[in-house]
């Protein structure tokens, strides 16, 4: 769905420039998701999975280019 804007975008700023974005982009929302979870009280682990979901249905939904 996505995969066409990341692809262009990568593109037209360079690799590793978007490469550099996408890294702070990831470690910001990371620690959002954190943050969410400590304050309801969801364990490490189950966050953890949560995560790994997220990523696995982004990647098969074409959220991830």
């Amino acid at each position: 769905m996505f995969a066409p804007i990341v692809v262009l975008l990568r593109s037209w700023i360079g690799k590793a420039k978007f490469n550099k974005i996408r890294g702070k982009a990831i470690a910001s929302h990371g620690k959002v998701i954190t943050k969410a979870c400590n304050l309801v009280g969801i364990e490490r682990t189950t966050r953890q999975n949560m995560i790994r979901t997220a990523r696995d249905n982004g990647k098969r939904l074409g959220f991830l280019a």
